[in-house]
């Protein structure tokens, strides 16, 4: 038999970065996400042979091993050996050799949380493998503690918790790694009109998002008031998306996205630099009301909210920068399993 799974990557839409402790330790989070139909996808495939095979089929790169409880943890593939290493600490199951395959609709460091949708749909795999009582927030919370404790990566909560629940959500993150996902029942014409007039956009270049959240992280435990009052405030329009979301206010969107634009900047260093303000003047001049780099920032992609018919006329903006943009549809699904 061989266990399969796929999981969502997602848009942030609202909030960006305020799941990241110590800020949400100590003020308390709130982010509004939405996932899309781009995938992280894994796939366990039981062999004969008493050894362990690992591999990034997009990345094209594999390693293998003799069949062991514990996997090396030395740069490479370092996602797929910890998931494993963690199930074989925890559950002790996996008796015998396997394959583990994955394959990313995205580039990693493109900020569509493609580190911790790939963790989830590893561990998606394992769980249908292995048959393990894991619910959605024990999924979500499992990847979490995976990435930050087993690995040390640095980043927020988001990501795990879209993954595993799907859809649009609002989220509120806590002291003690306490999350509350609250999905939002938004008209499905409200849910059409925003993904026509948003474009999504990959400035065709990925970064490394651990320096400039460690920077954030720095700036909290300073007490950088500029830092941390932007961060206050991106909370806020989490909240002003999300009313406007719901009562169809689809007009603000654009404004509220710029706000969250404008205080995204003063968080920490790197965020933003001169290519991408470029693009954002850009698509501004072209028609978009708005727009945000989605993930940490630094590159990856972009969004733009781009009302009427405006959306052509700023792609065909963007299209003069040399980055691409990306067609996606909004899903109302997260992990999903199976067995064949």
């Amino acid at each position: 038999m061989i266990y399969r799974s796929k999981a969502p990557l997602r848009i942030g839409l609202a909030g960006g970065g305020t799941d990241v402790s110590p800020y949400s330790d100590m003020y308390g989070g709130a982010i509004l996400n939405a996932t899309i139909s781009l995938s992280a996808y894994a796939t366990i495939e039981p062999l004969a042979e008493q050894k362990i095979v690992v591999e990034a089929l997009d990345r094209n790169e594999q390693q293998e091993f003799d069949f062991t409880t514990k996997l090396p943890i030395d740069g490479t593939l370092n996602l797929l050996k910890g998931v494993y290493n963690r199930i074989q600490k925890d559950y002790g199951q996996v008796k015998t050799g396997f394959r583990l395959s994955t394959f990313v609709d995205a580039p990693a460091g493109s900020g569509l949380g493609t580190s911790s949708t790939l963790v989830v749909a590893i561990l998606g795999a394992f769980i249908e493998m292995l048959k393990l009582p894991l619910g959605e927030y024990d999924a979500a919370q499992y990847a979490y503690h995976i990435e930050r404790s087993d690995l040390q990566l640095a980043g927020g909560k988001q990501d795990q918790y879209a993954a595993t629940f799907g859809g649009v959500n609002f989220m509120e993150f806590y002291e003690e790694d306490r999350v509350i996902v609250n999905p939002l029942r938004i008209r499905p014409e409200y849910l059409h009109e925003l993904e026509n007039n948003l474009v999504l956009y990959f400035t065709d270049s990925s970064r490394e998002s651990a320096g400039i959240i460690k920077e954030q992280v720095k700036n909290v435990h300073n007490k950088n008031e500029k830092s941390i009052e932007a961060m206050h405030h991106l909370k806020d329009q989490a909240r002003m998306m999300k009313e406007a979301l719901l009562r169809g206010k689809l007009d603000e969107l654009g404004r509220i996205l710029d706000y969250g634009f404008q205080q995204k900047r003063l968080m920490a260093a790197n965020i933003s630099n001169n290519k991408i303000e470029s693009i954002y003047d850009a698509a501004k001049a072209a028609g978009a009301t708005g727009g945000k780099i989605s993930g940490a920032g630094g590159g990856g992609f972009m969004i733009f909210y781009c009302p009427g018919n405006t959306r052509y006329a700023v792609i065909n903006a963007l299209n003069s920068f040399g980055g691409e943009v990306k067609k996606y549809s909004f899903t109302k699904y997260g992990l999903t399993s199976w067995t064949t």
